[in-house]
């Protein structure tokens, strides 16, 4: 699959690893971290959990609390360094370096449930799809899968920048280093969800809070 963006993305990440948590010291958004931090674990309990893009490790704290085993990926060192500092919990987890989008690098591994936490926002609308596929490959029917993302709420999000012909919006962000870096970053509704994932899933579920969303679901 080819996707342009993926690099500039990747660096902006990596230039933004040391600062990355600071979105989640918003002092509006304490309440919806605080349900969101009860209401995921439980789904992922006795599991064998893909993590994609685990970024900073701060889901993937929450998420594996009561699994069996924990895989948490992503594209940047930077990003995994910070997570691996973190107290996860012991003997569970383990962190890999892979490119979310082909997953190659894991070799032949299936897992039995899957956590995307604020990936989905980033995926260009024309590759959803493939991705997807790329995803539920590794994963046995039936396994649970929970994507967690953003709400646009004015006055708290970055504002959109731009819509791109595809209908992919953009945010305009600077970081601590004076770089200022465009970011894809939509903001998709129930339904879009629901129809990006087609087939693919049954039992689909929708949680929303005031800054976020969620969908549980489990791979058909």
């Amino acid at each position: 699959m080819n996707v342009p963006a993926v690099d500039s993305m990747r660096d902006y990440y990596a230039r933004r690893a040391s600062s990355y948590e600071r979105v989640y010291h918003k002092a509006e958004r304490q309440d919806d971290l605080r349900a969101m931090e009860a209401w995921l674990p439980p789904i992922f309990k006795g599991r064998n959990v893909l993590e994609i893009a685990c970024g900073t490790g701060w889901w993937t704290l929450h998420g594996a609390r009561d699994c069996a085993r924990w895989l948490a990926t992503d594209a940047n060192p930077e990003m995994i360094e910070i997570a691996r500092a973190k107290p996860q919990p012991k003997g569970k987890v383990r962190f890999a370096l892979t490119d979310a989008y082909t997953l190659a690098e894991l070799g032949p591994a299936r897992f039995d449930a899957a956590f995307a936490g604020f990936w989905w926002s980033h995926v260009p609308l024309k590759s959803l799809r493939a991705w997807l596929d790329v995803l539920h490959a590794r994963l046995d029917p039936g396994s649970p899968v929970v994507m967690l993302d953003n709400r646009f709420v004015q006055g708290s999000s970055t504002p959109l920048t731009r819509r791109d012909a595809q209908g992919n919006t953009y945010q305009t962000r600077s970081l601590d280093d004076g770089t200022s870096h465009e970011v894809l970053k939509n903001f998709p509704e129930q339904n879009d969800v629901r129809h990006a994932l087609g087939e693919r899933a049954r039992n689909f579920r929708w949680q929303a809070w005031e800054f976020y969303w969620a969908c549980h679901y489990e791979v058909a």
